[in-house]
């Protein structure tokens, strides 16, 4: 068994990162059901429950989308058994459809997602995963560090299971990849692996007006969750201090705010929320007696902000939020010491300006992202920039190979989401005079790029779409996808992406080596000379991929 299976089955503590600890705090709740599509910062989640899944009964599969591993553990939260999906926020847009009439159902399910403020393992938009909390009324914690972590997962099956309704845990990257020493609780004796789906004449059904209906239920629970868990919940505390100038802050940043008080020399009164959705509106209404300015730390857009004035309304408090911090990026420490000194009149105890200017890092060239050596997609790119040239429109996708948009490639015109290089693409060759052309990787594919390239055929689409075939998952950790036939569990059958190309009768299908520039170069030609859908197929396996699993390594040799 592998490092962190050992660790988590441990009986008494672990050194654990915030997403490892999400695991355990699953495994004390007695999780049976997990499925997930890898997305960073999220992927470690689903990984390591792979890799316990193989020394317990614990079922655990990736899934194609996030949409079908939000709706194949809601199957199973139905059926009476202990469900949780994982997924990164943009993960989390995709799985919305499902998601918010789940809400309205007798659900029991952990949904666990993580941000990335900074977009440090993201290239599409910063997003704050609070809003869905309040779109569709959907209990939520917010973890600053790994302990609160495993304990807000406990906490969150537990309410999960009480109220029957979906409960969201928002993690942040730095949460996420915080590593500390977790203290352990006995993991359960008696785990429920079978279900028994009630069968029942109304159901798990939403439907005209008994949506209404339902939609009151719903309203009705909130009102008693927060009333029951959100008002008395130990996650919204309250440190007592004194003055008259209070700080409210969540996730990481209140961490930040302990450091920079601390370096400062004062003692404030603080109040975190832990469990801000439903928001806890009588404990900031009794932190907020006697304070005649208030401080809002969060990260992200200004939730806890917009909460906290709707509370003070009239009074006479003033609210310091956004207006003091960058609204766009991640917190540094530095930067809420410099607003605290800012607000409480305090000189800075370090000189950071002195200090930057002093600094003196050792000299690194600047790098460009590149592919990794022996990438089987960086001799397409080279081929496509041959054959086709550089006026022709290109549309990428999100994985790998978005770094052909890079030198000295410039490949890709457009990256917005995953199978949008597809979909906008389709949109191009209707209202352009040239033939477009669409990258897509093998688990984009099936994630989102099959409904695009149906489209194509519906409505009788001119464009070349390339399906760069690395057999992995790449980008997020190698993990196994549709075509590999492996999945989380073992051997699998495999779903040749040729043979659900042709089922839907493109007009031209082929598939190459993407390492015989001759044949590659060929086919380019070809399908982007051919009228109609073409599709051209490169196979090339990731050589990170192939390495983990063991397999011989040979220095690829590029066949002109």
């Amino acid at each position: 068994m592998e490092r962190i299976a050992k660790e988590l089955l441990a009986k008494k503590q672990g050194f654990l990162f915030g997403n490892e600890a999400v695991v355990r705090g699953a495994l004390e709740a007695g999780v049976a059901f997990v499925s997930s599509y890898p997305g960073t910062p999220a992927s470690e989640i689903g990984d390591t429950f792979r890799k316990i899944s193989c020394e317990t009964r614990l079922y655990f599969e990736y899934s194609t989308n996030e949409k079908v591993a939000l709706e194949a553990a809601a199957g199973a939260a139905f059926s009476g058994v202990k469900a949780m999906v994982s997924m990164k926020h943009y993960g989390l847009n995709v799985a919305l459809d499902s998601l918010l009439p789940l809400v309205y159902l007798e659900c029991p399910l952990v949904i666990v997602v993580s941000d990335d403020p900074g977009c440090w393992s993201s290239v599409q938009t910063e997003e704050d995963t609070r809003w869905i909390s309040h779109l569709g009324n959907i209990p939520t914690f917010e973890p600053s560090n790994p302990k609160e972590a495993k304990e807000m997962t406990k906490m969150a099956f537990d309410l999960a299971g009480q109220y029957k309704i979906p409960v969201l845990i928002h993690l942040t990257t730095r949460v996420c990849y915080w590593r500390d020493l977790v203290l352990y609780e006995p993991l359960p004796q008696k785990i429920k692996f079978t279900g028994k789906f009630p069968k029942d004449p109304q159901g798990f059904k939403v439907g005209s007006a008994r949506t209404i209906e339902l939609h009151q239920k719903l309203l009705a629970k909130i009102k008693k969750i927060k009333k029951e868990t959100s008002e008395k919940s130990l996650f919204n505390k309250i440190f007592a201090g004194k003055g008259e100038v209070g700080i409210i802050s969540s996730g990481i940043s209140f961490f930040y705010v302990k450091e920079a008080i601390k370096d400062l020399k004062i003692n404030p009164p603080l109040l975190k929320i832990g469990e801000s959705y439903p928001f806890p509106e009588n404990k900031v209404k009794k932190f907020l007696v006697n304070l005649k300015k208030v401080l809002i730390v969060e990260e992200e857009d200004p939730i806890l902000e917009g909460e906290v004035k709707k509370i003070v309304g009239g009074l006479k408090i003033k609210i310091y939020g956004k207006e003091m911090f960058s609204e766009a990026g991640e917190y540094k420490p530095e930067d809420v010491l410099i607003v605290l000194a800012k607000i409480f009149k305090k000189s800075m105890p370090i000189n950071l300006k002195e200090n930057i200017k002093n600094f003196s890092p050792a000299k690194i060239d600047k790098r460009i992202p590149s592919f990794c050596p022996g990438c089987p997609h960086q001799p397409v790119f080279y081929a496509v920039r041959e054959v086709l040239g550089k006026d022709k429109i290109y549309g990428g996708d999100i994985g790998c190979y978005l770094l052909g948009a890079m030198p000295p490639f410039y490949g890709e015109d457009f990256i917005v989401a995953m199978g949008a290089g597809i979909g906008i693409s389709h949109g191009i060759s209707q209202t352009n005079k040239k033939k477009p052309v669409a990258f897509i990787g093998d688990s984009t594919f099936f994630h989102a790029g099959i409904p695009a390239l149906i489209n194509l055929i519906f409505n009788q689409a001119d464009i070349l779409v390339i399906i760069l075939n690395n057999h992995f998952t790449s980008m997020t950790g190698q993990q196994p996808h549709p075509e590999t036939g492996e999945n989380a569990r073992g051997i699998t059958k495999k779903i040749a992406i040729e043979d659900v190309v042709k089922s839907i009768q493109v007009d031209w299908v082929k598939t190459v080596s993407a390492y015989n520039l001759t044949e590659l170069k060929k086919a380019l030609k070809e399908g982007y000379e051919k009228k109609g859908v073409c599709v051209l197929i490169t196979e090339g396996p990731c050589r990170l991929g192939k390495r983990l699993k063991g397999g011989t390594l040979k220095s690829p040799v590029v066949e002109r």
